[in-house]
């Protein structure tokens, strides 16, 4: 178990801002890259196989003596990317913890009837491209290349200028033979602090979406111009962002306008074009498209009263998620043999959640986070819950690779 903690100190500084401690690891930029490479080096280490495919995603294999048949492997792991500024557990914590598994499994002498994979995703957060779960999206088919490829950056880079990716319409065939897929990571809240529980498992995962605002008004000068004769964009954004935020207090759900673009973006200017992106969440499918819908209509009357002009494009939207039942049950019957451990929801969006929509039994665990506190430098999880995270994910890999 020391190579948790071994590997955690290892990845610790990478990507780590000085300023404010937070991280900054974007797909196929220095610091991911980085984490790419020791990501290799550790499957080097273990003596595990290497596979990736056309769009970035790795898996190191561990193969039993007496090579299986390529039918019902086993596959864990998570992401190595983080959101912008974010914390240093979302994602990696998952890719250790499977790999401290492998070792705990090995010192157990467990001999694995079938094939045992450590998975790392990429482009999980959506931080450069701008669509969450790409990389396992493109895994399973769920996302076109055709489309992906085309994404730009903020800086204008696409995304086929950046990797590879299928030839000729060719499919990913990284997750081929894969029976079930176990992930582990920091809980995104305080359930499991209001359980006093280190480890939970995941019952479900909320459907959410992101939603692209253009609001088209009139550039014009800030002094001369009087309040009465603008076409300013800014207020229709401003309103809106209000609008979103009482929408989802009065149903329970989540709205977050957490990203803007101004045109022109000068002090003295009233601008001539906001665009800016809602992150909606609610428990159901239906209270999705009800929140979505009554921010739109609201942000489409206040266009109309300051002389400017909406368009709301949906840029992603995943359905409401629930994990294999029976998966979920043999897992929580692992974490606690009594029947007792907790089983949660979840209102962030998982590698989990895309493979099991595209039909693979799925499940997550999670690990004790103490100030509930995520996507934010403040993101921690006590030694001691990731060392028993690693205890309860090599209970589950054990049971389902003999």
């Amino acid at each position: 178990m020391a190579d948790f903690e071994g590997m955690w100190r290892d990845l610790a500084p990478v990507g780590r801002s000085a300023s404010s401690g937070g991280y900054f690891r974007q797909p196929w930029l220095s610091a991911e890259l980085e984490l790419r490479a020791w990501f290799r080096e550790a499957a080097a280490e273990r003596g595990l196989d290497l596979e990736e495919d056309p769009f970035g995603n790795l898996v190191a294999w561990w193969h039993p003596a007496a090579r299986d048949t390529g039918a019902d492997r086993v596959l864990t792991g998570s992401h190595l990317d983080s959101v912008l500024d974010g914390g240093a557990f979302d994602g990696p914590l998952g890719v250790v913890s499977a790999f401290a598994a492998i070792d705990l499994l090995r010192e157990r002498g467990v001999l694995p009837a079938r094939s045992l994979g450590v998975a790392a995703f990429v482009e999980e957060e959506g931080s450069r491209f701008g669509r969450a779960c790409l990389g396992s999206r493109l895994a399973v088919g769920t996302a076109s290349w055709d489309d992906a490829r085309e994404l730009t950056d903020r800086d204008g880079v696409r995304l086929g200028d950046v990797v590879e990716g299928a030839a000729d319409g060719a499919r990913s065939t990284l997750l081929d033979g894969v029976g079930s897929y176990v992930e582990l990571h920091v809980e995104q809240g305080r359930g499991l602090v209001d359980r006093d529980a280190a480890v939970g498992v995941g019952g479900g995962i909320w459907p959410h979406g992101r939603f692209r605002y253009d609001v088209a008004g009139r550039a014009d000068h800030a002094g001369t111009t009087r309040m009465e004769d603008r076409a300013d964009p800014m207020l229709t954004y401003a309103m809106t962002v209000l609008a979103a935020n009482k929408q989802a207090r009065l149903t329970g759900a989540r709205s977050t306008f957490g990203r803007v673009e101004v045109r022109p973006n000068g002090t003295n200017a009233v601008p001539s074009h906001v665009t800016a992106w809602l992150d909606a969440r609610a428990e159901s499918d239906e209270a999705l498209a009800a929140l979505v819908a009554g921010i739109e209509r609201q942000a489409v009357d206040r266009a109309e009263r300051d002389g400017t002009s909406l368009t709301v494009t949906a840029e992603s939207v995943s359905r409401a998620v629930t994990f294999d039942v029976r998966l979920r049950d043999r897992v929580a019957t692992a974490l606690a043999p009594g029947g007792t451990a907790p089983v949660l929801p979840t209102q962030a969006g998982h590698d989990a959640g895309v493979l099991q929509e595209a039909g693979l039994p799925s499940a997550m665990l999670f690990v004790r986070n103490p100030t509930g506190v995520s996507h934010a430098p403040q993101e921690t999880a006590a030694t001691a819950d990731c060392l028993a995270g690693v205890q309860a994910l090599a209970d589950v890999l054990a049971g389902l690779v003999r």
